[in-house]
């Protein structure tokens, strides 16, 4: 029987990618089979509270999977978005991630988090689920990313949102439509008008 738990939790850990103890309750598996297994050399701890096989494929977007682990309700934004979509030259040391107001600020020892607070459509609209390392996360679009860009322009850079955007229409990721929706979601549909105005002229005169 407690072979067969052990197997239970290892074939877990393949399923879900990164495991955490409370993914074991409703199999009735007790936690101490974790430390037990990483004691075998047949877990590993990839940070407080989650664990994965040794051979487990990890990815660089592996904080990600972590961050959504423990923070299922959050959406990754966008400095860790644009990072994500592979528009930006930036290399976040932490995961943003947006979070409703009302939320309770998350403390965690890894992956560190930026934490930034939406609420109304600038948290709910365009969200997009992918699978990490067999974890659902939860990213905003790249149009939805760049919209969020402009908006806190103050805090990372207007040079970044900039690039956001013209990598964004140069790998064609966002339609002038949705790049309109989510200046007004965002209200910065005053901010980017010209931005946005010289990318169409840009075009038109190609």
């Amino acid at each position: 029987m407690a072979s067969a738990k052990a197997e239970q939790v290892l074939r877990l850990a393949r399923e879900l990618g990164v495991l955490r103890p409370r993914d074991l309750a409703p199999y009735d598996i007790p936690r101490a089979y974790l430390a037990r297994l990483m004691a075998e050399g047949r877990l590993e701890r990839a940070g407080r509270g989650l664990y994965t096989l040794p051979d487990a494929d990890l990815t660089e977007r592996h904080s990600f999977a972590e961050a959504a682990k423990r923070v299922p309700h959050g959406v990754i934004c966008l400095l860790s978005a644009l990072r994500f979509h592979e528009l930006t030259t930036q290399a976040p040391f932490e995961v943003w991630l947006a979070l409703d107001p009302r939320a309770r600020r998350p403390h965690l020892d890894a992956p560190p988090l930026h934490i930034v607070r939406f609420s109304g459509q600038a948290l709910s609209d365009g969200v997009e689920e992918h699978q990490v390392e067999g974890v659902a996360v939860r990213v905003y679009t790249p149009a939805k990313t760049v919209a969020d860009c402009f908006k806190y322009r103050n805090k990372i850079g207007l040079d970044v949102a900039l690039e956001a955007l013209r990598e964004t229409w140069r790998a064609r990721r966002a339609t002038m439509d949705d790049l309109w929706h989510f200046a007004d979601v965002c209200h910065v549909a005053t901010v980017m008008r010209p931005y946005l105005e010289s990318l169409v002229f840009w075009e038109e005169s190609a």
